[in-house]
Order: structure tokens, then sequence, then C-alpha cells
């Protein structure tokens, strides 16, 4: 009996303990693991626009990481799915897009794990902060030697800044010489008060090679909102290549030793390449002011490409002879004339962009291009006979409703016995489409009705309501009356002239390729975009996507009219159109 007992209570006893330990097992089983957490590497980050800030967490899941979600400003941005973990690493670089400086933008971090229980929320905030100030250094008087600028620093000119010293007009002084090279994405500013130039005089070189990523840009020293045209001088190049002054050289207008001429066809003057010039043109003496972009003989062994002036208060690009070509240039909002060619230039300029303003135009009258052989029409060789192709000369006039300044004059100015020729280009938005100029005893007509003067592939457009044909003739409201071609002068009575037997409308209108329409629809041009530096490229199916004529060489044919076809924007990236509040420091 006693022993039966015993065993009673030992088999009680370990039914007891299997039971505790069953039910520790079930508790343990049906326990939950903690939350996740996370601890981020830092709360904070900072930088400019366009810079890039990492955010780094640790996340730790002891029930297995199921996902992590990130929110930026309330919006989610990312998302990621894990397979059990219970712990790893997570970023995400975040880059900066264009906020005001101060602006904060919150993000917010939490993670799942497989029990679906959520971490708290973790934030990190990003302040766009302003951009660092360069160290601005001053420079002067003349550069000899190698010396080169470079993109951690602002430079500033002081007064006329020389690459090499030239002090006569034959040449016979070049007392020193210099090679000026500008890193990628540096900023030049003219101090306004000594009027700062910078003049590359013959003999020397600059290489000013920026990239669409990163273009060299001269500009005001003034800050956003204070810019204005004439700020300062503007970038002056002088080379040994011909020109048709008496004794083959001569002194840029303004007389501060802008000395230029030569034989040398071939100089090399250096590359400019993604270069921006704003707000240049101060006078240096009065009516003598410095174009954006000038070019004195410079020679055919420079490089010149992708190039834009804006907010000139003379002309953008200007020539007065030599034989360098150029390719990709836009000129913005300048006073005076977008391409203006003098004193026998000869070279090869293709793809060009000339977007006016409203009101502002020039007491001389403002053109799209103005072309002279020289200030007096002269017979002096070499003549001014430079090949244009595909450019697209933008006129202010795009609605019935946009007040213009009664100075803008013309598409084209062909004067002065010049002998230019024009390829495959488009012209809208002007009073007056060409004007082929009678005086100098009517040499340019002669040259027209030649052949030594050449428009071919020249398409004109009126605009809607600007008077009885576009060009604010019958208007009532708008000085003087214009035309798709001209063929009256500008006289107080206007009085007709010929090109041979023919007006000037109907020799145009025998040319290979020419065209006048009464306005822009159909072709693909968008006449407000454009002026706003939008919309460049031309819409599919318009009709100044073909219609391209055969150009000589040293130009590429085309297809198509203008400056762009229906794809390609070459101003994408290094082009400025709005430099009066882009911030340089």
């Amino acid at each position: 009996m006693l022993s039966k007992k015993i065993n009673f209570k030992v088999l009680a006893l370990i039914g007891l303990v299997a039971a505790t330990l069953f039910a520790s097992s079930c508790k343990e089983e049906e326990e939950p693991k903690p939350a996740p957490s996370i601890s981020l590497a830092s709360s904070t980050g900072s930088g400019t626009v366009g810079s890039a800030v990492t955010i780094s967490a640790t996340v730790n899941s002891p029930g297995g990481l199921k996902s992590v979600s990130l929110l930026k400003n309330g919006q989610s941005v990312d998302s990621k799915n894990y397979a059990g973990e219970t712990s790893t690493d997570y970023t995400y670089n975040y880059n900066i897009e264009q906020l005001p400086v101060g602006s904060v933008v919150t993000f917010t971090l939490q993670a799942t794990d497989n029990q679906n229980q959520a971490s708290a929320v973790s934030s990190f905030t990003v302040t766009v902060s302003a951009v660092p100030a360069k160290q601005i250094v001053e420079v002067s008087g003349t550069l000899s030697g190698n010396v080169t600028w470079t993109a951690d620093k602002i430079y500033k000119l002081k007064g006329f800044v020389r690459v090499g010293e030239d002090k006569t007009v034959a040449g016979d002084q070049i007392t020193q010489t210099g090679v000026l090279t500008i890193q990628p994405g540096t900023t030049i500013i003219g101090e306004r008060a000594t009027k700062g130039t910078l003049i590359v005089q013959r003999g020397s070189r600059i290489i000013a090679e920026g990239t669409a990523d990163k273009p060299i840009v001269f500009t005001s020293e003034r800050g956003q909102g204070e810019r204005e045209p004439g700020d300062w001088g503007g970038l002056v190049i002088c080379g040994k290549a011909k020109n048709n002054l008496p004794g083959g050289a001569g002194e840029l207008e303004g007389s501060y030793g802008g000395f230029h001429g030569g034989t040398d066809d071939s100089d090399n003057s250096g590359v400019l390449k993604y270069v921006r010039v704003e707000f240049a043109g101060v006078p240096i003496n009065p009516n003598q002011e410095v174009n954006s972009f000038t070019f004195g003989s410079v020679g055919s062994g420079t490089t010149m490409e992708y190039l834009q002036a804006s907010y000139g208060l003379d002309d953008s690009f200007e020539w007065f002879g030599g034989t360098v070509n150029a390719k990709y240039l836009v000129a913005f909002r300048s006073l005076d004339d977008d391409l203006d060619v003098d004193l026998g230039y000869s070279g090869n300029v293709q793809y060009a962009l000339a977007i006016r303003g409203a009101a502002f135009a020039d007491q001389s009258g403002s053109n799209g291009f103005e072309v002279d052989n020289d200030g007096q029409g002269s017979e002096n060789a070499p003549f001014t006979s430079g090949k244009f192709a595909n450019i697209s000369v933008v006129g202010p006039k795009d609605i019935f409703e946009r007040q213009i300044n009664t100075l803008f004059q013309n598409g084209m100015h062909l004067r002065r016995n010049a002998k230019i020729k024009i390829y495959n280009t488009f012209v809208i938005g002007y009073p007056n489409g060409v004007y082929i100029d009678p005086g100098s005893s009517g040499r340019t007509l002669r040259n027209a009705q030649n052949g030594d003067l050449v428009l071919n592939g020249v398409v004109l457009a009126g605009v809607n309501g600007f008077g009885t044909n576009g060009y604010g003739t019958g208007s009532g409201s708008f000085n003087p009356r214009g035309y798709a071609v001209r063929d009256e002068d500008t006289q107080a009575t206007p009085v007709p002239f010929t090109i041979g037997t023919d007006t000037p409308t109907a020799w145009f209108g025998k040319q290979a390729g020419n065209k006048s329409l009464a306005n822009a629809t159909g072709t693909g041009f968008n006449h407000t975009g454009v002026l706003n530096g939008q919309s460049l490229t031309l819409a599919a199916g318009g009709s100044l996507i073909s219609g391209g004529v055969d150009v000589p060489a040293g130009l590429t044919k085309t297809a198509y009219i203008g400056a762009f076809d229906g794809t390609n924007n070459w101003t994408a990236t290094w082009a400025n159109f709005n430099p009066l509040t882009t911030e340089y420091k």
C-alpha cells in the first residue's frame, strides 16, 4: 500500500512539472518580439541647390524586417522590402531641387516587421543653404606669359585688362604676349566704376573652353535684381587677319587700344567655347559702347562655338573684318543689333538665335542683321562677304497686343556695298523683314542683282493683326510702316527703288527657297515661347523642318530653316535666359 501511494505522488509531481514546462513553452512562443527601431546617423543635413545629401540609418528588427518607407514632406519617395533581416543599414541620396535659400525639406522614416509592428517615426531635415562665397580676385593691367583663372574663384576686371601688350596700329610694338586659360565654370565680373573690359591683344590668346554643364560666365558685379545693360565693358578679341581698312589695320571704336588687322587670315586668337557675356556694353566715350563680343580681324585659326550675349548695351556680336568661323550663337535682348558685320568680314557662321525684348531698342535703330562693307560703302577689299546659315531672327512683336519700341527696324538691314550670303534663315516679328538699303549709290542693290549678295532659303513671317500685312502697314498706330521686303526707302516721303528691273519684293521671291508668310501658323515655330527662351525646337510637322537649300563649302547643309530642327535644342544646360536673377556667388 505504501509503495502505490509513493508512485501516485511521483506521477503527480511529474505531471505538474510537465504542465509547468508546457505552459512556459507556450508563453515563450506567443510573446511578441520588440518592435523595430531606427537609429539615424544624423537627423539634419544641408547643402546648396543641386548638391546631394545622404540619409543614413541603422534599422534593428528582432521580429524580422519586412519593409522600410521614406516620406518627403508627407509624400512617399522610397520604399524597400526585406527578407526578415534582424539588422540592416538603410541609405537614401537626395539631390536638392531648385528651392529658395533657407527652405527646409522634412523626411520621415519608418520600419515594419514581419508581425506588422511599426517603428517610431524618425525625422531628418535638409536645409537649403546659400552658395558659399568664393574669393574675389581683382585683376588689372597687362597679363603676360601663361595665366590660369580657376573655377573656385571669381575674377573682377578693373579697367582695361589686357592679355598681351600691343602699342601701335601697325603692330610693330607687340611688346608682351600672353595666354589666358579660363577653367570651365569660372565666373568673371566687370567692375562698373572702372568700365572693366577684357581685351585679348594681337599675338596673344584666350583659352576659355567651358562645357555644357560648366559654362564660363562674364557678367555684372552687381547682385540679383540690380544688374542692367552697360554694367561693364565686354570681351574684345583682336587678331591679325585681313580687314578692308586703309593700310589693313586700325583701332576699334572707343580709342582704348583695341588694335587689329594684318595679313594672316589663319591667325589663332585661341578658343571660346560655352561662354556667356551678360550686361556688357559700357560707353567708353559718348555713343561709343563696347559690344558684348567684339571680334577685330580675328583669324580662322580661332575656335568659337556656343556663345551667348545677353542684355548688352550695344551689339551682341560684331565682326570688324577677319575670317573667324563661329557656330551656335545666342543673342538675347541686347539694345542695338544682334549680328553686326563690317570691314570685310569673310568667315562662316552657322546656327544662331537672336531674340529681342519688346521695349529695349537703340536710338540708332535696332536690327537683327546689320551689314556694311564699311562705314562709307566703299569699294575697299576684302568685301564684307561672310556666309551665314541657319539663323533664327526673332523680333519682339509676337501678337497684336504686344506694344514694341518704335526704334525697331529690320530683321535684316543690308547696306553700304555689302556682299553677304545668307542661307536657310527665318525672320519674324520685325516691322521690316528685309531691307536692302539703296544708299551708297545703290551699290548694295547692284551686288544683289549680280549675285554677290545672296539670300537663299530665307523665310519671312508676319504677325497676325500687325497692320494689314503683318508688318504694321495700315495699322495707323505704328511708325514707320513695314513690309516683308521693303520696296521704298525710309525718307519722310518714301521713294521706291528696284534691283535691276525688279522690285526688291519680286527679286526676293525669285531667289532659291525664299518665302514670305503672313504669319507663323503651320511653321512649327512658337514665337511667344521663343521670346521667353522656351520652345526653341520646331514642332513636328511644321513647314520649317523642310525646305533647306544647298549651301557653299564651309557650311553644313540642313533640311530645316532657322537655328533648330524638331529634336535638338543646342542651347540646353549652358545658355541662360534669365540672368537678371541668377546667383553667381
